[in-house]
């Protein structure tokens, strides 16, 4: 028979607090770098705009960019020809003296400073091709034409270009409550993204026919609010874009064979699609199991061999959206299906030329209706009329309903594994960014992670909705080679995009590595997905702030997370955490040195305490006599609620080489093979940070124990997660585990 063993440890941890008072106290003042201590010293401090609870102030506001413009797209020489007019609200308190355009296309120009921002040496090798291009070709004329800046009269406007950024200067302050409206014409020359590289762009096939994915094609107002003012950073090429949302009226004129797809609802069906084409489009919208093919790949061969100096324009609306984008070619298969969401149908579109089958018409608009289906259950209902996923051979980019995505089979129409899952996940990440930051509007110049890393995180929850065995990518023990790099190679998650190295881990796996183990490890699913659903709904269509996430998370959860956004966040700390010692412990009747020491020093203490029971790692010393008398002096009614004395007591030192605190997940193996697993907090670190205890007691005996068992929480060395130690890692037996 035993009584609880708190008591016990109790008693040991009074000992060791009675036995540190003698030592000699430190003369030096003590800083606090407790891992636990909160992160007020970090986040901006909360104000009527953005509340301490993470949600929208009373007086939060946000500006409104309204566009109408009118595109051509000059086949012959591949050159765009726009015209907009603008219209910004300032809904502000604030009086603006001048507006900030973007003009991203100048990232290009011959005299952008971009290729001169990059160390570059002598390479050893180079294909002629890339010398050539590198030192001996021309430049190309890229970047911004600006034709013409003008007031809606049509006066000149004062503007002022400073690279990638445009001042519109004001005659008057712009006050609270105004608009101010104002036009731009421009033209530009669009890059071949597989000569010239480019988010966005042209593909020339071998026959001369071009697939058009444009975007970043018209000059575009920067954000300005109450957290950067005006967010002007100069486009260098990397880090994404601060936007407003708006409403746009766009007109794209293209040839008259070509099939284009846009942000927005086509407003003139009749005059650009055939008969036919709306007979399968209205059969598509009711569509719920399969896609329909609105332009069959037979008829996408035919139309590619011909060509027409005729031109057709497409007109679209779209309400409510941050940027805008289209797809334009005569080589497009067009499909598309019918996707519930919560009462409202959605369309998942695709487009892609006949390079893309069979793996396009066999899975895009497929994992287009996936995506949408499970990136709702997880934020908000989606709310818009489609999402288009259109096939470029090497891009992976997106815009509000549209993205453009990479995943080509050979010539001969087969594919591998790999390229299929590629573009699976490709797909699936990009028409996620219309959830982040397309509604979700964070500020991707400054931090990249909200939008690719966070969107990584419920990528990664879709990719294996639609297959349980993907590899995604985006799991803890993915990021373990990144985070077992020197300091000298990383950098915080909470950096600025430029200044991040070796991007795609920073800003995508280890945000979404991180996330992944907040739901599955620490917080659970029940608690994380209600707070995560909290902040997307919060901030659905307004522009959020890190802070505004890690405070919504909290608020929504009822949990401190500070330890976590500042360990795995603001710092470079990795993940270690290992078995030290076991030892079998047992019950005795005979103080040792120790406690007889204190014993002598504060006598009237251990008076008061009474008769003791002590434990000891020497076996010949057990004895549990004044146990068995205490329990058998007990009344009945309090014997029979005590549990028997269990055979076996392990102590386990759980060691901490690494900086960031975690939870211990242990696992337990039985002499008999069975297993048992126990999960502490991170709290348990909070006050050592070094080492920490834990007694096990079992009427079994143990034969081993395991932290991590399933690389849970991006340990980076398992050598030390076993005892009795394991010669083979955990991450060797995973690799292993893979190869078979």
């Amino acid at each position: 028979m035993k009584k609880s063993y708190s008591i016990l440890m109790s008693l040991l941890l009074i000992s060791a607090s009675l036995f540190a008072q003698e030592t000699e106290k430190k003369s030096q003042g003590h800083v606090d770098d407790n891992k636990f201590r909160q992160l007020k010293d970090v986040l901006a401090t909360p104000n009527s705009q953005r509340t301490a609870s993470g949600a929208p102030g009373h007086e939060y506001t946000q500006q409104k960019v309204d566009y109408v413009m009118d595109i051509k797209i000059d086949e012959a020489n591949n050159k765009l020809y726009g015209d907009e007019t603008i219209t910004y609200h300032n809904r502000s308190k604030d009086h603006l003296e001048y507006l900030w355009v973007q003009l991203d296309q100048n990232m290009r120009a011959s005299d952008s400073q971009t290729p001169l921002a990059e160390s570059k040496g002598a390479s050893g090798f180079q294909t002629p091709a890339q010398f050539v291009k590198d030192n001996l070709g021309k430049k190309k004329d890229f970047g911004f034409k600006i034709e013409a800046v003008k007031y809606e009269d049509g006066r000149d406007l004062s503007h002022t270009i400073n690279k990638t950024m445009m001042r519109i200067n004001l005659t008057n302050p712009l006050v609270p409550g105004a608009k101010f409206t104002f036009k731009i014409k421009w033209n530009y020359l669009i890059n071949d993204i597989n000569v010239d590289g480019g988010r966005s762009g042209i593909e020339t096939f071998p026959d001369g026919n071009v697939n058009y994915t444009i975007a970043q094609f018209f000059p575009r107002l920067c954000v300005y609010d109450n957290v950067e003012g005006w967010q002007n950073m100069q486009f260098w090429g990397r880090s994404e874009f601060a936007l407003e949302f708006g409403d746009y009226d766009v007109k794209i004129t293209v040839p008259a064979d070509h099939i284009l797809d846009a942000t927005g609802e086509l407003q003139n069906e009749k005059d650009v699609l055939t008969k036919e084409q709306r007979k399968r489009l209205e059969k598509a919208r009711t569509s719920y199991k399969d896609p329909v093919f609105i332009v069959t790949q037979a008829e996408a061969e035919k139309n590619e061999k011909k060509r027409t100096t005729n031109t057709k324009t497409w007109h679209f609306k779209a309400k409510n959206v941050r940027d805008y984008a289209f797809a334009s070619s005569r080589k497009y298969i067009w499909d598309a299906m019918a996707v519930k969401i919560n009462g409202k149908t959605v369309m998942a579109v695709s487009l892609y030329p006949k390079e893309g089958n069979p793996l396009w018409e066999e899975h895009s608009t497929r994992v287009v209706a996936n995506t949408l289906e499970e990136y709702s259950k997880l934020t908000f209902d989606y709310p818009y009329p489609k999402a288009i996923s259109v096939h470029s051979e090497r891009q992976g980019m997106e815009y509000p309903m549209i993205c453009f995505n990479y995943g080509r089979p050979e010539a001969d129409g087969t594919y591998s594994e790999r390229v299929k899952r590629g573009m699976i996940g490709v797909i699936t990440h990009e028409v996620g960014h219309n959830f982040f930051p397309m509604i979700v509007n964070s500020d991707e110049r400054q931090w990249t992670w909200m939008d690719e890393g966070i969107n990584s995180f419920v990528e990664t929850l879709a990719e294996l909705d639609y297959d349980p065995n993907f590899n995604t990518g985006n799991l803890p023990k993915d990021i373990v080679r990144y985070m077992s790099l020197g300091h000298e190679n990383l950098s915080p998650i909470m950096s600025q995009g430029d200044y991040v190295k070796n991007f795609g881990p920073n800003a995508y796996t280890k945000p979404a590595a991180g996330l992944y183990l907040l739901r599955q490890t620490i917080m659970g699913p029940e608690l994380f997905d209600f707070a995560f659903r909290t902040y997307s709904k919060r901030w659905m269509f307004k522009h959020p702030t890190p802070a505004d996430f890690f405070r919504s998370m909290e608020d929504a959860s009822g949990m401190d997370l500070d330890w976590f956004w500042r360990g795995w966040f603001y710092t470079t700390d990795y993940c270690d955490i290992g078995i030290k010692e076991v030892k079998p412990i047992y019950l005795t009747d005979k103080p040792n040195e120790r406690t007889k020491k204190l014993q002598e020093q504060y006598p009237g203490y251990f008076a008061r305490l009474g008769k003791l029971i002590f434990l000891t790692t020497n076996k010949a010393d057990q004895n549990s006599t004044d146990l068995d008398n205490y329990i058998n002096e007990l009344p009945a009614d309090k014997k029979s609620s005590i549990k028997s004395l269990p055979k076996y007591m392990y102590q386990v030192e759980f060691e901490k080489p690494g900086g960031l605190v975690m939870p211990i997940i242990v696992e337990l193996t039985y002499a008999d093979g069975t297993k048992k697993r126990e999960k502490f907090p991170a709290e348990i670190w909070r006050k050592d940070d070094n080492q920490v205890f834990r007694v096990f007691s079992s009427d079994k005996e143990i034969k081993s124990f395991m932290v991590d068992p399933d690389l849970e929480t991006a340990d980076i060395d398992s050598s030390n997660n076993s005892w009795p130690k394991n010669t083979e890692s955990k991450f060797d037996s995973f690799k292993n585990k893979a190869k078979n």
